[in-house]
């Protein structure tokens, strides 16, 4: 006889065996979009002899399939790949923004910085702070996911409570806070932007998308995840811990290392270091003639300072890296530094193998010309549709919430979405920002819950050091609540945002006009 309990225990493996198949059976990333290609190749022959009555909202012009499968389309093809790839706009922001960010986390900053903060926070405020750490460690890309969230374990373990609600606040905010940060843009933001620019070129070439167009709405983000995080752990997640023993080997337990002297004061030569750069740009910044400025004016895209994003990320990483590592001793000469730049690109291996087929996907839908025609075609469904705007946000958060269930990688996810998705809302009036936005809701919250995220795995291996019998399915319970609070409430955040016309970062519009 099956109790109640047992009853939604078994509906939800049964889910979630379902997703992991379905998963394992998609190919990698890299091959779908070299696969993408090969459909897009195919179907632009008999396509290009249709006459499917529809115009180019950039050009006026009627839409015509230009067939790839001719010995000109090939030929392009052929003689511009190298230029295709290199110029792919994601590709060198975040390759320069990780060479600061590398030496930062190589020389011990990062790592120094995120435990100091932990170590000192009073027991009352431990949830919310790991939280918040676990947002802010995405400047050092997916370090929150091998120190943040052992380390919320340890933490809790340490305080006297259970330590996997700690690993579970901790991975809540690393990944199901992912796409939210503070008003300094993170590694994540030029990346999308990328993608975003590339996507909304396909219905107008003079699009221009700004690296801090949802900034603002990331850190009003960051507060509301850091707030409702607080409240499920606390009163949802710990509760339900309670009912698992803690029966892991204490000698196998992580535990947490204390700073060193030395350490610490690297630290705090690295944030001055940080402060007197801030103080500096701010200074430059100030006077009406500076040569940051466009025409007197800041948020300006033209403006220089609005184009030195990833550069400033770059200095701002790399010096207080550097300063810390001479002064913890972690850094000897100028070969540590090189290093640190090295290690982080050599992280970036398989980024660069999707990039390059991701790189000749999208050139390629964009030269058929079926991009824009789905982007026109999807339009006037919509339309037809006359659905709320509120509606139709949503609708993109949920799309991308399901994509994600099966495709991890949150530049393979946008890759393969933006290049229909940003150019057809633009013909329903709705920005590349705000669609950029609606998109990072959706990627986040359910990061948290599918088993094909590349971390998930790990997530489980530290449950296992507190309680031996954690699986899968008991890491998607305790982080199912998360991700369903996130996803509505976020969502209604960013509806908010949009109804009051609250500016979602610098030289950002909820708005497209031609």
């Amino acid at each position: 006889m099956t109790t109640n309990a047992e009853a939604p225990k078994g509906l939800l493996d049964k889910f979630l065996n379902a997703i992991e198949v379905a998963g394992n059976k998609l190919p990698d990333p890299a091959v779908l979009f070299l696969m993408l290609m090969g459909i897009v190749w195919l179907l632009s022959w008999p396509l290009s002899m249709v006459d499917f009555n529809a115009i180019h909202p950039g050009t006026g012009e009627p839409i015509a399939v230009a067939n790839q499968v001719n010995g000109a389309a090939l030929a392009t093809l052929m003689s511009t790949m190298v230029t295709t790839f290199v110029t792919f706009a994601p590709l060198g922001v975040v390759l320069v923004a990780l060479l600061g960010i590398g030496v930062a986390e190589h020389t011990g900053f990062i790592g120094t910085l995120l435990k100091s903060i932990l170590s000192i926070t009073p027991q009352a405020l431990l949830t919310p702070m790991i939280i918040l750490v676990g947002v802010a460690s995405h400047y050092a890309v997916d370090a929150g996911y091998v120190l943040v969230i052992p380390l919320g374990g340890v933490i809790f373990y340490a305080a006297g409570r259970h330590p996997l609600a700690g690993i579970m606040a901790a991975f809540a905010g690393v990944s199901g806070g992912f796409s939210a940060n503070f008003l300094i843009p993170s590694a994540l933001d030029p990346l999308l932007q990328g993608f975003t620019q590339a996507a909304a070129q396909v219905a107008d070439p003079n699009v221009q998308v700004s690296v801090v167009n949802n900034n603002i709405f990331t850190a009003a983000s960051t507060v509301v995840i850091t707030l409702l995080g607080w409240f499920i752990t606390d009163r949802i997640v710990e509760p339900r811990c309670k009912k698992l023993a803690i029966d892991g080997d204490p000698d196998e337990m992580p535990k947490m290392e204390k700073a060193t002297s030395k350490e610490i004061s690297g630290m705090w030569a690295g944030l001055a270091a940080m402060a007197v750069g801030v103080i500096a740009l701010v200074a430059w910044l100030v006077p009406e003639d500076s040569a940051l400025r466009l025409n007197g004016e800041i948020t300006n895209f033209g403006a220089p300072i609005m184009r030195s994003i990833v550069p400033l990320i770059f200095l701002l990483f790399l010096i207080p890296g550097i300063v810390y590592g001479y002064i913890a001793g972690t850094v000897k000469s100028h070969r540590d530094i090189v290093q640190g730049m090295s290690k982080s690109m050599s992280t970036m291996g398989y980024y660069l193998v999707l990039a390059f087929f991701c790189s000749l996907f999208i050139w390629m839908f964009g030269q058929s010309n079926i991009g824009i025609l789905l982007a026109v075609k999807g339009a006037d469904v919509l339309k037809a549709m006359d659905l709320p705007g509120g509606v139709t946000i949503f609708g993109i958060v949920l799309l991308v919430g399901a994509v994600n269930l099966l495709v991890g990688s949150a530049s393979a996810k946008w890759g393969l979405i933006a290049p229909v998705v940003v150019p057809m809302l633009m013909q329903l009036g709705i920005s590349p920002d705000l669609t950029q936005a609606a998109y990072r809701v959706g990627d986040s919250t359910t990061n948290i819950i599918t088993p094909l995220m590349p971390y998930f795995p790990l997530v489980v291996v530290f449950c296992q050091r507190y309680v031996k019998s954690t699986g899968i399915g008991t890491v998607v319970s305790m982080m199912l609540p998360y991700s369903v609070v996130l996803i509505i409430s976020w969502s209604i955040l960013l509806v908010l945002f949009w109804m009051t016309g609250i500016p979602l970062g610098w030289s950002s519009s909820y708005v497209y006009t031609p």
